[in-house]
């Protein structure tokens, strides 16, 4: 193992409970041991993923946050404590994991209140109180939306939470700690309390601009910590005083108003949640109220990049924060949030933090750590932090959570790594009947159909029309904000090195009838730009490829056809470069897609808005001149901009190899336009059928 690692393998303390390591896997929604969003029970497949991240090296584990009853508020179901088979279950299942030498911590949570995710089937619920009313001995929208206060939805601005009553507090701290007492007895650890953080039900008590209520839990800085501080020291009575309670913390909220977050490098701004200064005076309050760690980033789900860093903002993103913050109290500090593992121990071995809490690595490589021990950084799969397959909840203007129930209850998910929380469907199983299979394309798609189909047992030969691998990857992966996605090139390269695949480069395949003395063909050729030549003067377009990885020189005011992802992203990474990019977008909102995270979304769009970058949304481009364009809205509007150059961003067609037959297989874009997961989960999908 390289020394600059070495303070990540060193064991420290909560309260009285030994950790072997400085490494915490954080809590993902998904990975939760008693359910999700199901009925609680205890979930096989999410214990079967911790008890593996344990054996892989992981010091302190903490599944998936548990709210102390059900999340849908369904009358009926159980609160948690009251489920005896399940714990039952849990202290069968306590001496296997300890056996790895991890410890376990259960997350706990209040609840959502206004950061719960509410679908459009909800909303409508919310809307009508007669429909929501009959609707509620299946699913009691209005309880699981209960805040501190009459506060806006994130996830639908129209929708109004409902205060809690005082009687609810009480009947939900008691029930933390009649939960933490049937933990304790199931032998587990400790437990950690989520959250005054991210604004989640509890930090939206805390909070003076979140919270209106005149009783006990409202109006006084004690009052409005008050619902935290009960539920520990409730803990601490049930549970036992030497019981280990973390806090999950947000030492700022980093959130300029409802749906308007901050960027890192944005400091000329109100703060609208939790600042430093009364940071300072939380974190002391709740560590003498009882609190035993504090596992720390910043931000709300109106910051939400902070909480759940895309590949836009830099690594280490929260450390500054957290490390001030541990001035303040006398309890272990661990900082989350795209954390840079030789950072992190550098920090620690200074004492300027006590450990580091990674969460998306374990789900793309899980084998990261043991490789760090052996010495083989160069084979740990990176993280691109595309929220693809971990947490994929998405939101434009207009719209609710438009990820449907089935979506929501299958987070915790890799786009790169499809075993992940799945080993029972993706699973490599040697074949008996090697074979040999021609590969046309040499893009993601393609390497993973290659490495796979090596790790079952069969041959491949991979085709491939360019000089290099990556496909229309290499383009996408160009901005300067990409250096991960850069990475995960590289690792593929050298896995492909690695494994002996045989690449034929410079060769394009345009008849699969070629390709004889192949037992299974599977085509992975992506996509195309997509092209509008009834526009006048469209043939002016550049695309993604000359701007990005041909490094065309496109001038001061650039134009984009499109606000989709592909688009806002290039914008953003000319802005930093110093250019006066142009956005023209037909929907009402930018990046008005599915597919992409409100982690990252809002992250692009609260960034072009801050660099003031013109956006014609509801609009189209009518005609491209030779030094202007014409945008025409929705509404007859009719402008002129002046630009230097414009960019074709109104997306992608399939590209397939025309040819059919039971031994001809399609993956990625090629298929339908999509996204890395789908990309790579098809690949497996073709590939273990071979």
């Amino acid at each position: 193992m390289n020394k600059q690692y070495e303070p990540l393998f060193t064991p420290w303390k909560i309260g009285n409970v030994e950790i072997k390591n400085r490494i915490v896997q954080c809590s993902m929604g998904g990975t939760s041991l008693f359910g999700w969003l199901e009925p609680n029970h205890f979930d096989r497949e999410a214990a079967y993923f911790l008890l593996n991240r344990a054996e892989d090296g992981v010091g302190l584990i903490l599944p998936g946050m548990q709210c102390v009853k059900d999340t849908l508020g369904v009358p009926g179901r159980k609160w948690l404590w009251q489920n005896d088979r399940m714990f039952k279950q849990l202290a069968e299942y306590m001496p296997k994991f300890h056996a790895t030498g991890a410890k376990l911590f259960i997350q706990l949570a209040a609840g959502f209140g206004r950061s719960m995710a509410i679908t459009p089937w909800m909303v409508e619920l919310l809307k009508h109180p007669v429909i929501g009313k009959i609707a509620a001995p299946i699913v009691d929208v209005d309880y699981c939306c209960a805040s501190a206060s009459a506060t806006p939805n994130r996830w639908y601005e129209d929708i109004k939470s409902r205060p809690m009553t005082v009687e609810e507090i009480h009947e939900m701290v008691d029930a933390f700690g009649k939960t933490a007492k049937k933990l304790r007895d199931a032998g587990v650890d400790g437990v950690e309390i989520h959250a005054v953080h991210e604004g989640y039900l509890l930090d939206q008590f805390t909070m003076k601009n979140w919270n209106f209520r005149t009783d006990e839990y409202g109006g006084s800085f004690e009052n409005r910590y008050r619902f935290p501080v009960e539920i520990v020291q409730d803990i601490k009575r049930q549970a036992g005083a030497d019981f280990p309670v973390s806090l999950r913390y947000s030492v700022v909220s980093k959130t300029k108003g409802w749906g308007k977050g901050a960027l890192p490098y944005e400091e000329d701004f109100e703060e609208f949640g939790r600042d430093m200064e009364e940071s300072e005076r939380a974190i002391k309050y709740l560590g003498d109220a009882g609190y035993d760690m504090f596992n720390c980033d910043n931000g709300t789900y109106d910051a939400w990049y902070w909480a759940h860093p895309p590949q836009y903002v830099p690594d280490n993103l929260n450390l500054p924060y957290v490390e001030h913050i541990k001035q303040f109290t006398d309890k272990p500090c661990v900082c989350a949030g795209r954390m840079d593992p030789v950072k992190a121990a550098e920090e620690i071995a200074a004492g300027r933090l006590d450990a580091v809490a990674i969460a998306r690595q374990n789900l793309v490589d899980h084998e990261w750590i043991h490789k760090i021990l052996e010495g083989r950084e160069d084979e740990i799969k990176p993280c691109i932090r595309c929220h693809n397959g971990c947490f994929n909840f998405a939101k434009y203007k207009g719209t609710a959570n438009i990820q449907g129930l089935g979506d929501s209850l299958h987070l915790a998910r890799c786009a790169l790594n499809p075993t992940t929380m799945q080993h029972n469907k993706y699973k490599i199983v040697p074949t008996k009947k090697p074979k040999k299979v021609a590969i046309v394309g040499g893009g993601i798609g393609g390497m993973e159909c290659a490495l796979v189909l090596k790790q079952r047992g069969h041959s491949s030969v991979i085709f491939e029309k360019t000089n290099e691998l990556g496909g229309l990857f290499l383009t996408a992966s160009s901005e300067t904000f990409k250096e991960q996605d850069r990475k995960l090139v590289e690792w593929y390269r050298r896995e492909i090195e690695k494994q002996g695949i045989d690449v034929r480069f410079n060769t394009e395949v345009t008849d699969l009838g070629t390709l004889r003395g192949f037992d299974e063909i599977i085509v992975a050729t992506g996509s195309v730009v997509r092209t509008m030549p009834q526009i006048p003067g469209f043939d002016k377009c550049l695309t993604f490829t000359q701007v990005l990885k041909d490094k065309v020189p496109v001038g001061d005011r650039v134009v984009f056809f499109g606000g989709g992802q592909s688009s806002c992203e290039t914008a953003l990474d000319l802005v930093l470069q110093g250019h006066h990019p142009i956005i023209v977008e037909y929907a009402a909102d930018l990046v008005a897609a599915q597919a992409t995270c409100l982690a990252n979304t809002s992250y692009l769009r609260d960034a072009l808005e801050y660099h003031k970058v013109p956006t014609y949304l509801n609009s189209t481009i009518t005609n491209i001149g030779d030094k202007t364009v014409t945008i025409k809205g929705k509404d007859g509007t009719v402008t002129e901009v002046e630009y230097d150059n414009i960019v074709n961003g109104i997306g992608f067609v399939p590209a397939p190899v025309g040819g059919t037959g039971k031994n001809i297989h399609r993956v990625g874009d090629c298929v339908a336009i999509g996204n890395l997961r789908t990309v790579i989960w098809r690949a497996w999908d073709v590939c273990m059928a071979i």
